[in-house]
């Protein structure tokens, strides 16, 4: 069950207020529209807005659920601290390294942090696949026989499967005393304290993963990656922490560790482009536990560009709605599963956000549609009521605030770099919406690897990769200076609705933000070395 008990008291009231205030908004809905004249038209528009203004209180509980167990919680229940001293259990590992079309030296920065490894026995599998060029991959094949036996480098060409393909490949060329497989993404320079310290947590047979964070070097490299490394920070610090507590997080592809056996048992999930996260789902649905520790021990490369950014985030967010369409069973009805309501809970309330930025786009197609026509016929046409605007703006100013409270709160940043997360986030609402919808109305699509040391575009590119976003931020805008000009602002209503328009316009305007900071010329800088945890 969902146990709240390390809950503090502020937390509790803080939900207990939130579910208090989304129940009386609903009714205040309810009965305030059934005063309205009803026609059939009125009354199909009107339970169509009642059920999304249900949705959109019950991401927002969601919401705040995660922010309270955030930030007024007792002690967390699962902790799993690095294991520091000397520990008898202590299995060989072998590390698996997928490479498609990377720069050589960048693939040999991270070997050589493997390399510096304070571990006693593991080994380091390399698979470039599907690489044309033998100017790309053939450098780190020869680089690989330089550093010993314990490395080992595989070149498959063609190879089906994406990432996951070649992560299964790998499997059976792992040495056969190896206890632990461990990956890590080809940008990745490691701590040489990575697998000493996280590696025992295996000693409880009911482990099958060990997670640690994701996280970047070349924050310093421009103001894009600035904002793009406040964004990443949270999930990592605030939701897989508290996931964590409830035995729910989500595996991550690098700086994942798995036990063997379990990895033989189940393998990569080829048809899906979220391959790590739906091995742990699997994982969790065999009754088996995962352990995971905040702080970082290997740092990477984010991407270079918006449009890149967009599309890693993309796929991640396609990725779950494959995840959510192929586990429905186990995931709404508990169905042939080891799963636990708790792990249900997370699963699905963290995706739901995602699933909200989908329907999110029926509704503003929808209040384009309902401005044009108070241009078009005016006398005819009346804003909607006031109720129904509230509830997708309360969620609006929600969720920012919620961004800014916990990024201070939970991660301990500035408020200058609360507002970059906010704004990074934003940035991403349409592309995610987009996800959303692909997923839900196809099964599949291609495999986007995200470049590294990509350079910069121009302007008018880099504001062009926006076009969209672009595109609906002025037809919102349009139509809010259209109302204004046919009709004027008469009425509450009347300025509610045009307010609407332009905060609903916000999302689209970060993304323009973003697309214009990451067109900006690189700065000398150099990147952040890996150091010692």
């Amino acid at each position: 069950m969902i146990d709240g008990s390390a809950l503090r008291q502020r937390g509790r009231t803080f939900l207990t207020f939130i579910a208090f205030l989304c129940g009386s908004v609903l009714v205040w809905i309810g009965y305030d529209y059934s005063q309205q004249y009803s026609t059939w038209f009125s009354v199909t528009v009107g339970i169509l807005l009642a059920l999304g203004a249900l949705g959109v209180f019950i991401v927002l509980l969601t919401e705040a659920h995660e922010l309270a167990e955030a930030v007024w919680t007792h002690k967390r229940r699962r902790e799993f601290l690095p294991v520091v001293g000397d520990s008898d259990y202590r299995p060989k590992v072998s590390i698996h390294v997928p490479c498609y079309n990377e720069p050589p030296d960048m693939v040999k920065q991270t070997l050589d942090a493997l390399a510096a490894l304070d571990y006693p026995d593991y080994e380091v599998l390399i698979i470039d696949n599907n690489t044309k060029d033998p100017a790309v991959w053939e450098p780190v094949r020869d680089y690989c026989a330089t550093l010993g036996p314990r490395f080992k480098f595989f070149h498959v060409a063609p190879l089906a499967g994406f990432k996951g393909g070649a992560l299964n490949y790998l499997i059976p060329h792992t040495a056969k005393d190896a206890e632990v497989i461990a990956v890590i993404d080809s940008d990745y320079c490691v701590s040489p304290n990575w697998l000493k310290h996280m590696v025992p947590h295996f000693a409880d047979p009911k482990i099958a993963v060990v997670q640690s964070p994701q996280d970047y070097r070349d924050q310093n490299e421009s103001t894009f990656k600035k904002l793009c490394y406040a964004e990443y920070k949270g999930f990592f610090h605030i939701g897989m922490v508290t996931r964590n507590d409830r035995d729910a997080i989500i595996q991550h592809g690098t700086m994942t560790m798995t036990r063997r056996s379990v990895l033989e048992e189940l393998g990569w999930a080829d048809w899906c482009i979220c391959e790590d996260a739906e091995l742990g789902l699997r994982v969790f649905e065999k009754g088996l536990s995962a352990a995971y520790y905040h702080d970082s021990y290997g740092k990477g490369l984010m991407p270079d560009t918006f449009i890149d950014f967009k599309k890693q985030r993309f796929r991640w967010a396609y990725g779950a709605i494959q995840i959510i369409k192929r586990h429905t069973a186990s995931l709404l009805r508990g169905k042939d599963t080891e799963l636990t309501r708790g792990q249900r809970y997370h699963f699905l309330a963290g995706w739901l956000p995602w699933v909200a930025d989908g329907m999110n786009i029926f509704f503003t197609v929808g209040a384009l549609l309902w401005s044009a026509a108070m241009i078009i016929v005016p006398m005819r046409v009346d804003p909607p009521l006031l109720i129904f605007a509230i509830p997708p703006l309360a969620l609006f100013v929600f969720k920012v605030g919620k961004i800014i409270f916990l990024y201070r709160r939970a991660v301990g940043v500035n408020l200058k770099d609360a507002f970059c997360a906010a704004l990074a986030g934003l940035a991403l609402s349409h592309t995610i919406a987009k996800a959303v919808l692909y997923g839900f109305f196809t099964s599949s699509i291609p495999f986007f690897r995200t470049p590294k040391n990509a350079d910069n575009h121009g302007f008018w590119v880099a504001i062009s990769e926006a076009r969209e976003e672009m595109f609906i931020m002025l037809l919102l805008w349009g139509a809010a200076l259209g109302i204004y000009l046919v009709q004027g602002l008469p009425s509450n209503d009347m300025r509610f609705w045009v307010v609407m328009l332009l905060v609903q316009s916000l999302p689209y305007v970060a993304a323009l933000i973003m697309a214009f900071l990451s067109s900006l010329p690189k700065p000398a800088t150099k990147v952040e070395p890996v150091t010692a945890v």
